[in-house]
């Protein structure tokens, strides 16, 4: 009873202070609206879900979801967005409206409010992004003040967003080095669950910065409620969810702020990374579609650009290779229809030569023993065979036993006061905080581009956590802003080389996943997905990362067989269909491979080309999960016309005599009629009826088509082409 009471007696007193001097500012795209009302000079959060057409009214609704940006000190809220400690050692902030500005152009609705401290010249500025066209709305924070002394920021997120239902489903994404992008799903539960990581390089591997939130039920692909977000940032993150006694629930989202107060002084502004925030009321596909939509548009590097076919030298070759067998495998590569080769690891390093993971990071010169007559031959060896030439380099890292850390042991993050340095893959890090450190690796790769004009792909590695902690650059009262500046540091980097080198195609990769996230995205063209290329576990790690993040930036590359991880045998029709999935590519050595698989793989790299506008640039539909236990696994992507698609069926599991996969397909035209051709054949029989007929796209969404596959690792790829509105 007293709870009921306590709750009718805080929604009264909510709603008489919004009811004074209300006003309210509503940030909105065409199918989404976030509103946040000022009143009694505080901000609240009134709406986050479908748009609204009109206002009037709202303040009356007595829902308040949260205060817009909870700070500590002021009674609002249990979980905050902000904590700061201030020069007369204060920790209470109490923010106040003081201002907003709004315009619209080119689809970008932009939103600034000003925030200040009721007492101090303390500043906060949230601000937004709204999408009209890919519904979807970025949130950052600017902090910034003007007192005597430092302020120390201990707790600073990107965003603090309320939602409402019943029940809240939150699925996030776990799995460390080869099985990256695992996805579990839970009931939120009064309370708080975070999602968060503390390894400060290679954030990405066991959790990853994006969820997806669905009311009142288990998401769903085609129909509910969903929320999803990403957080734009290549370092330690932490989101919590708060379910409280009202049933609402508080999202707070940034940088964690793990070991990472920050000192900021009156010259100072202090930028959090951005939070990517979607919604849908017809399912997670629908905002997965946003995602992918305004990610190839505003937040990939060259999101409009067709991605080339990659052979990476890595499993073909490892650390042992010279010039001969390097030309040789781009001889199979070409004959094969590759576009791109890449160089992989152990190519450099004289005096420590790079023939192991144990010497010679940090010493980027060309190693003449294996390669006499440098870079250069192999450029032109390439380009002689109609291949581009690319190149590996993990400039963050040194090997202990390497010249660079002879020469500048100053410039590797240690523990300090004489501890023993933590090694992992024999290898430490470069303190990427000191802007001399940050030359040093800017000029690795530039002085290789300037040197080698012709390289067109950088494959940047990064294969450690930040396990030491300690900076000889940071000051003594400033070792907490490490975690920080290193990551923003790396940014400054790679932001620099893309801008001298427009030309060059980045893949960020980190032991695989490690840094797959929408702050590396905005300047490299793709990441590598995962170590695993196991055609089986890449049927799930590709499942989980396509929820986020877009098809065409996920390298996915065919191996050999048994894969070099889990020693799986996979038929090659298999492999290759689960790599068109994504940015395909190879990781073999030709060489290796029988005529007729040759031929075969050829046959397919063809197809991809013909068809990658499709996958690269079309909508993906996910039919069936690869984590139900029927053992069929499909996926479809259609162009935004509707006038093409490619849908791709795999059996993983033994399926008997009567069981077989009636598929559905999405997104075609109800009205038009497709042309259903099968592609990667095998053999001259199809596994469906229905090869080469023309069907409407209302009996293939809703009647569908059954698939003759039953064995394990088994796929089918079809293409469907309207030939009539």
């Amino acid at each position: 009873m007293f709870k009921i009471q306590r709750t009718i007696i805080i929604c009264i007193i909510l709603i008489s202070a919004l009811s004074t001097n209300a006003q309210t500012i509503h940030i909105n795209t065409n199918n989404m609206s976030l509103v946040y009302n000022v009143s009694n000079s505080k901000l609240y959060q009134l709406h986050f879900g479908p748009v609204l057409s009109s206002l009037k009214g709202i303040e009356y609704t007595g829902l308040i979801y949260n205060e817009a940006y909870p700070s500590f000190g002021n009674g609002q809220s249990d979980e905050v967005a902000l904590i700061a400690t201030h020069a007369d050692g204060s920790i209470a902030t109490d923010l106040v409206y003081k201002k907003h500005t709004q315009t619209t152009s080119d689809n970008i609705q932009t939103t600034t409010i000003q925030l200040q401290d009721e007492r101090k010249p303390f500043y906060v500025e949230l601000n937004f992004k709204a999408y009209q066209k890919e519904n979807v709305i970025e949130q950052w924070v600017k902090i910034h003040h003007k007192d005597k002394g430092n302020i120390r920021l201990e707790q600073f997120a990107s965003s603090a967003i309320g939602f409402k239902a019943e029940s809240y489903y939150l699925t996030h994404f776990y799995g460390g080095w080869a099985k990256e992008m695992m996805m579990v799903e839970e009931q939120l539960t009064n309370g708080t669950k975070c999602i968060e990581t503390k390894r400060g390089v290679r954030s990405t591997e066991y959790e990853n910065p994006s969820f997806i939130l669905s009311l009142n039920q288990k998401a769903q692909e085609n129909n509910g409620e969903v929320y999803m977000g990403a957080l734009a940032w290549s370092g330690n993150f932490k989101f919590g969810f708060q379910v409280d006694d009202q049933e609402r629930c508080q999202m707070i989202a940034g940088i964690n702020p793990f070991a990472s107060d920050y000192l900021i002084s009156s010259s100072d502004t202090f930028l959090t990374p951005r939070m990517i925030l979607t919604y849908s009321n017809s399912g997670k596909n629908a905002a997965s579609i946003n995602l992918h939509r305004w990610s190839r548009k505003y937040n990939l590097r060259d999101g409009d650009q067709r991605r080339p076919v990659v052979l990476n030298s890595w499993e073909g070759a490892y650390f042992d290779f010279d010039e001969t067998k390097i030309k040789n495998m781009m001889d199979g590569a070409s004959e094969m229809g590759v576009e791109m080769f890449v160089l992989d690891d152990g190519w450099f390093g004289n005096k420590y030569p790079r023939n192991s993971d144990k010497a010679g990071l940090g010493d980027w010169q060309v190693n003449k023993k294996k390669l006499p007559n440098g870079i250069g031959s192999l450029i032109d060896h390439a380009e002689s065979k109609g291949l581009k030439f690319g190149i590996w380099v993990e400039p963050e890292m040194v090997n202990p036993k390497s010249e660079l850390a002879e020469n500048h042991p100053d410039w590797i993050i240690q523990r300090m006061n004489g501890r023993e340095m933590l090694l992992e893959r024999n290898q430490l890090l470069l303190d990427l905080s000191n802007p001399k450190v940050q030359d040093f690796v800017f000029n690795v790769v530039h002085k290789l581009l300037v040197e080698n004009p012709r390289i067109a792909y950088i494959k940047w590695d990064a294969n450690r956590h930040l396990q030491n902690f300690g900076s000889t650059y940071l000051e003594t009262n400033q070792q907490s802003h490490l975690w920080i500046d290193y990551t923003k540091g790396l940014g400054s980097v790679i932001e620099r080389l893309t801008t001298k080198h427009p030309q060059v195609i980045f893949q960020a990769c980190a032991s695989g996943g490690g840094r797959v996230d929408f702050g590396a995205l905005k300047y490299m063209h793709e990441f590598w997905a995962s170590d695993n290329t196991d055609a089986y576990d890449r049927l799930f790690i590709q499942w989980g990362t396509n929820h986020i993040y877009p098809p065409i930036a996920t390298g996915a590359h065919i191996v050999k067989s048994p894969g070099h991880q889990t020693r799986r045998q996979i038929p090659l029709k298999f492999r290759c269909d689960v790599a068109m999935g994504g940015r395909l590519g190879l990781e073999l050595q030709p060489s290796n491979l029988k005529k007729e698989d040759i031929l075969f793989t050829k046959s397919v790299i063809d197809s991809y080309k013909k068809y990658r506008h499709i996958i690269q640039f079309g909508d993906l539909y996910r039919l069936q999960s690869p984590y139900d236990n029927d053992g069929f696994a499909s996926i479809k992507y259609v162009t935004q016309n509707k006038n093409e698609a490619i849908a791709m069926v795999y059996s993983h599991e033994f399926h008997r005599r009567n069981e077989r996969n009636l598929l559905k397909l999405k997104g075609l035209d109800e009205n038009g009629i497709y042309r259903v051709v099968e592609i990667n054949k095998i053999s001259k029989k199809s596994t469906v009826d229905c090869e080469g007929m023309e069907i409407s796209g209302s009996i293939l969404m809703n009647t569908g088509i059954k698939v003759d596959l039953k064995k394990p690792y088994t796929s089918l790829v079809l293409y469907l082409e309207k030939i009539e509105n």
